[in-house]
C-alpha cells in the first residue's frame, strides 16, 4: 500500500515538473504558477526517492549499474563544465591582442571618448554584404567598450530606400547618430572612426587661432618647419584652424577656443600683449611655444616672456642639451633633448610615448607662483641634461659642457609647464542639458615649437603631446590620450638569391630529407 502511494507521489511530482516547464516557456504571464508547481514537483520526487531508498541501493550494488552511473556522472560533469564555460563567456568577455602594435585593440583616445557617452550612439554601416566582416572586426571593439553603442549593417543594394534617405553616395559609408546629430566617414580606419564619434558627440567645431605676423610657424606650409600636418590633425578632431593677426584686429575673437603662439621670431607689440591679457581675463586658453634665440645677438621676446612670468612660468635664456644618449635612438645629437617619462599632469596622464624637442629652452614653474598662479611641469628633460647659458658657444661650435658656476642649470630641466585659474561660477545649465566644464583660464608654455613641425612629427609622441595640450586647454579631457597608431609594416623583403634558396629548400631539400628518412627507416625494418 505504501509503495503504491509513493509511486503515485513520484508520478505526480514528475507531471508537476513537466507542467511547470510548459507554463514557463508557453505562458510567460503565468510564470508565478510555474514556480510553485516546480517546487511542489521536486518535493514529490524527493519524497518518492527517500521512500524507495532500499530498492535504489540494491540497483546500485550491481557492477554494471556502478559503471553505468560513473559514465553517466562523467558525461553530466563534462556537460556542466561546458554549460558553465558558455554562461561565463556570455557575460564575461575577454580578448587578447597579440599584434606588436595592438592594431586590433582600441586606443586610449577611443576608449576615453566612448566612456563619456551619456546617450545611445547608433552606428550604421552602408556596404555590400560580403564586406560586412571588414567593418565588424573593428566596430565590435566599440560595442565591447561601451554598451551605449549599437551597430547596424545595411546593404544599399538590398535596402535602397534607407540608403537614399541617408543620402549615401558610396559604399563603405559609416553614419554616426547621436542626440539628433549625424556625422559620417568613408574609411574603416580607427582614427577616422573615432574622429567621427568625436565630431558627432561634441556637436560643434572649436576654433584654434594661430597668431601670425612675427615669424610664427605657418599652418598652411608643407615645408620641414611648417605646421600643416598638425593643423590637419587638429581638423580631424573637430577643430577649425585659422590665422590671427593681432596687430590688425587688436583683440582675440570671441569664438576662440584656444590661441597658439607657435615659435615667434620677434616679440609682440604692447597692444598685442594687452589683447592676449584681456582674452585670458575672459577665461581664455593660451599656448605659448617660445624657441630659444637662433642667433647669439637675437632680440629677446621680452613681452611674451613677461606674459609667461605673470602666469607663473619662467622662460630661461638658455638651451637645453641632453647627453644621455637617448637622442641617438632617433638619430639626433645632444641639442635635441628627449623625454620618455613625464611628471604627473592631466596632459601627460598615462602618456608613455617618447617626445623630442629640437633646440629647446627652459620653461619652468616659478617657486611660490606669481599673482596666485602656480604652474606645474608636464615635460622635463633627462637627469643627464642641463640648461646651457653659453648660447653663443653652442651655436658657433656645438661644443658645450656643464658649468654651474656660469649659470648652467643641472637637469632634469622643465621644458613645458601649464597653469589654470578658476573663474566665477557660470550660469547653471538648462534642464536636460549636460553639465558643462567649469570655466577656467588655462595657459601652457613650451620652450620649443619645432617639436610639432612637419619634420619632427615622426617622433612617436610629438603629435600626441601637442594634441593633448590643446585638448587640455580646450577642457576636452576625453581627447587627452594616446591616439591610434598605424599597423607596422612587417613584410619580409627578399633578394632574388634568397627567393631562389627558399624555393629550392621547400621543393627539394625538405621533401628529399623526409623521403630519405622514410627509405632509411624501411630499410632498417626490412633487414
Amino acid at each position: 500500500m505504501v509503495n503504491r502511494i509513493l509511486s503515485l507521489v513520484g508520478w505526480l511530482g514528475t507531471a508537476m515538473v513537466f507542467v511547470a516547464v510548459a507554463i514557463r516557456f508557453g505562458f510567460p504571464a503565468k510564470e508565478q504558477y510555474a514556480y510553485y508547481l516546480a517546487w511542489g514537483g521536486l518535493v514529490c520526487v524527493l519524497a518518492y526517492t527517500l521512500g524507495q531508498w532500499r530498492e535504489i541501493a540494491k540497483v546500485f550494488s550491481r557492477r554494471q549499474t556502478r559503471y553505468g552511473t560513473l559514465a553517466a556522472t562523467s558525461v553530466l560533469v563534462v556537460l556542466g563544465i561546458l554549460v558553465a564555460i558558455n554562461y561565463i563567456g556570455k557575460f564575461q568577455n575577454k580578448r587578447w591582442d597579440l599584434t606588436a602594435n595592438k592594431q586590433f585593440s582600441l586606443s586610449d583616445q577611443s576608449r576615453n571618448v566612448l566612456a563619456k557617452l551619456d546617450s545611445p550612439l547608433q552606428v550604421q554601416v552602408f556596404a555590400q554584404e560580403p564586406e560586412f566582416n571588414r567593418y565588424q572586426d573593428k566596430l565590435k571593439e566599440y560595442e565591447y567598450a561601451s554598451k551605449k553603442v549599437t551597430t547596424e549593417y545595411i546593404d544599399p543594394d538590398k535596402k535602397p530606400t534607407v540608403a537614399k534617405q541617408m543620402a549615401i553616395q558610396q559604399y563603405g559609408t559609416i553614419v554616426f547618430s547621436y542626440k539628433g546629430r549625424t556625422e559620417r566617414v568613408t574609411t574603416d580606419n580607427e582614427q577616422d572612426i573615432t574622429n567621427g564619434v568625436i565630431k558627432v558627440v561634441s556637436g560643434q567645431q572649436r576654433k584654434i587661432y594661430f597668431t601670425t605676423g612675427h615669424g610664427e610657424k605657418d599652418t598652411t606650409s608643407a615645408d620641414r618647419d611648417g605646421y600643416n600636418a598638425i593643423a590637419g590633425a587638429l581638423g580631424r578632431e573637430n577643430y577649425t584652424v585659422e590665422k590671427l593677426v593681432l596687430a590688425q584686429q587688436s583683440a582675440v575673437p570671441d569664438d576662440a577656443s584656444v590661441v597658439i603662439v607657435a615659435g615667434p621670431r620677434t616679440d609682440f607689440f604692447a597692444t598685442e600683449i594687452d589683447a592676449l591679457k584681456k582674452y585670458l581675463d575672459k577665461n581664455g586658453k593660451l599656448l605659448l611655444e617660445l624657441d630659444p634665440p637662433d642667433k647669439a645677438d637675437s632680440a629677446p621676446l621680452t613681452g611674451l616672456i613677461a606674459l609667461a612670468h605673470d602666469w607663473g612660468v619662467q622662460i630661461g635664456n638658455n638651451v637645453v642639451v641632453d647627453v644621455s644618449g637617448m637622442g641617438r635612438l632617433i638619430g639626433t645629437d645632444a641639442s635635441v633633448p628627449v623625454a620618455a617619462t613625464y611628471p604627473a599632469h592631466p596632459i601627460t596622464a598615462r602618456f608613455t610615448l617618447m617626445t623630442a624637442y629640437p633646440l629647446a629652452r627652459e620653461a619652468s614653474p616659478i617657486a611660490g607662483g606669481v599673482n596666485g598662479h602656480t604652474a606645474q611641469v608636464f615635460v622635463e628633460s633627462s637627469a643627464r641634461s642641463w640648461a646651457e647659458t653659453d648660447i653663443k658657444e653652442l651655436l658657433a661650435t656645438g661644443k658645450v659642457s656643464l658649468d654651474e658656476a656660469k649659470g648652467d642649470k643641472k637637469g632634469p630641466v622643465a621644458i613645458a609647464s601649464a597653469v589654470s585659474a578658476s573663474a566665477a561660477p557660470a550660469a547653471p545649465p538648462k534642464p536636460g542639458e549636460p553639465d558643462a566644464p567649469k570655466p577656467e583660464t588655462r595657459v601652457a608654455v613650451i620652450g620649443d615649437s619645432d617639436f610639432a613641425a612637419n619634420s619632427t612629427l615622426g617622433v612617436p609622441g610629438n603629435r600626441d603631446l601637442l594634441m593633448n595640450t590643446v585638448g587640455w586647454l580646450s577642457q576636452q579631457d576625453n581627447l587627452i590620450s594616446s591616439r591610434p597608431k598605424e599597423a607596422d609594416d612587417r613584410r619580409i623583403t627578399l633578394t632574388a638569391t634568397q627567393q631562389a634558396n627558399v624555393t629550392w629548400l621547400s621543393l627539394l631539400v625538405i621533401p628529399g630529407f623526409v623521403f630519405g628518412t622514410g627509405v632509411y627507416t624501411w630499410w632498417r625494418r626490412r633487414g
